[in-house]
């Protein structure tokens, strides 16, 4: 099927349909009138200003500084110094045509033990963000929670104490009161399966803990915590639009054996359904539980409601999507490829083999297939066909620098930009309700526990000056998003 403007079940929220995009036979691919053109962030990573107002240390802070722990020593302390400079990054998004901005919060900056009211100043500058935002016409889309976990609370147990879970929920409601009348979108958490798995299971990220039992643990309350999140903010903004991302693992058998498909179960099992079952679905499956029973007890754990608090209703769920993960049962794995050599971050399938596969690949050693988003896009439009769908990260690393002219040259980010936004496409002509995109990241950026060797973002960031140089995918991207079309790729 041939597709180049809106399919016809499809038409974003007060966009009648007689104004969809009207098949163009210009070679474009185009994409519906009201469609969110956006870039995404998270507050660790480029804010800065770790002991400015009142902020207090994250287990990120804590992480960073323990030597061995991250490349080169690095930590956010200063970051891309966004804090200081977020007016300037607004004129940027403002410029390049971009139409929505997805951006974290920094729980210790909002309330610096997890306890307690908030510290106003802390709030102050995600109200000045916001303003700042919506002057320039850009959508604010706010994630309450991308790692940042104060490190008092960290201290008291962190995720895998079920307090915590409920810190969170009064957390949101702090920040939702202070924000629900300039911002309409929220996500409760990215990513919870690295905030479990890679925290507290392989111990690559912070805390840095390697204990399966509590890597589950964490996992479940991160589920609650996400539903207690999602009951605060709709109490607080009635009309909000309430998401959670997820980096679900699009997973694919080395082989068509019996064995290999076995992998993949107790993978998407542990990568994906842990997550996805109780969230859409207010269940933990049955395989699961008994993958992982030796190493917690769920009966205690899962307390009863527990599963339907985690199925909080949510209008949208987010996206985050890099590569594809091949997986096989012939033995240990690749460690590069899902972290032993620490601890391991699938409890209960450490035997599972990962591999790489021969083709192109980004500055961190991940596959470039774009057929893998277009299948996880369809995966969630199958378990749940009424939630529409937000892309909430999608970009790769690459090798960037400055010509001696001072411009930054990035043609495979432009590359893989248009095939990715392609397999966007391809959903939407197949009925899936797709609201918007947002490319990771707006900015070179700490990027955890490889620093700052590896460039995400579409702005070239100079850290010892903190100049900015838009890149030329940033260019690309900005045309991208002011026609709402990309090029229909050649091959």
């Amino acid at each position: 099927m041939t597709f180049t403007g809106a399919p016809p079940s499809y038409h974003p929220p007060g966009v009648p349909p007689e104004t969809r995009t009207s098949p163009a036979a210009d070679g474009m691919l185009h994409f519906p009138p009201g469609f969110l053109w956006g870039a995404a962030t998270s507050a660790y990573q480029i804010e800065g200003a770790a002991a400015v107002d009142g902020r207090t240390p994250s287990i990120w802070d804590t992480f960073s500084a323990t030597p061995g722990k991250v490349h080169h020593g690095d930590t956010g302390a200063v970051a891309a110094d966004h804090y200081h400079r977020f007016a300037d990054d607004v004129a940027l998004m403002r410029d390049l045509g971009l139409s929505a901005y997805r951006f974290s919060i920094a729980w210790p900056r909002v309330q610096p033990t997890g306890r307690g009211p908030a510290v106003e100043r802390g709030l102050d500058f995600y109200r000045r963000l916001v303003d700042t935002l919506l002057e320039a016409g850009i959508t604010p889309v706010a994630t309450l929670y991308h790692w940042d976990l104060p490190q008092e609370l960290e201290d008291a147990g962190g995720w895998p104490l079920r307090e915590t879970a409920e810190r969170f929920g009064a957390y949101a409601e702090l920040a939702a009161g202070a924000l629900g009348d300039r911002v309409t979108h929220w996500t409760t958490l990215n990513e919870p399966w690295c905030s479990a798995f890679l925290g507290y299971g392989s111990g690559v990220h912070a805390p840095g803990r390697t204990d399966p039992g509590d890597a589950l643990r964490a996992a479940h309350h991160l589920n609650l915590g996400h539903g207690r999140a999602v009951a605060a903010v709709r109490a607080q903004v009635p009309g909000a639009r309430l998401s959670v991302s997820l980096n679900l693992h699009q997973i694919r058998p080395l082989t068509d054996s019996a064995a290999d498909a076995e992998a993949v179960r107790r993978i998407d099992a542990v990568g994906n359904r842990i997550f996805t079952g109780p969230m859409l679905h207010g269940r933990y499956d049955a395989d699961l539980l008994a993958d992982t029973g030796h190493l917690v007890d769920w009966e205690t754990l899962v307390r009863p409601g527990d599963t339907e608090a985690a199925h909080a209703p949510i209008d949208e769920i987010g996206i985050n999507y890099y590569n594809p993960t091949w997986v096989g049962a012939d033995g240990p794995g690749n460690s590069a490829l899902h972290g032993t050599g620490h601890g391991s971050p699938w409890p209960g399938s450490e035997e599972v083999s990962f591999h790489q596969p021969l083709g192109p690949v980004s500055a961190m050693g991940w596959p470039i297939d774009a057929d893998g988003l277009f299948e996880l896009l369809a995966r969630v439009h199958r378990e749940r066909p009424d939630l529409a769908v937000l892309v909430t990260e999608n970009g790769m690393a690459c090798d960037d620098y400055p010509d001696p002219e001072g411009k930054v040259h990035d043609p495979e980010r432009v590359a893989y930009l248009n095939e990715h936004l392609a397999a966007v496409h391809r959903a939407l002509a197949a009925g899936i309700d797709i609201r918007g995109y947002f490319l990771w990241s707006l900015l070179d950026n700490f990027e955890w526990s490889y620093g700052y060797s590896k460039r995400f973002g579409m702005v070239y960031v100079d850290y010892a000056t903190q100049r900015r140089t838009p890149k030329s995918s940033a260019h690309w991207y900005g045309e991208t998003a002011r026609r709402g079309a990309i090029p229909r790729p050649t091959n």
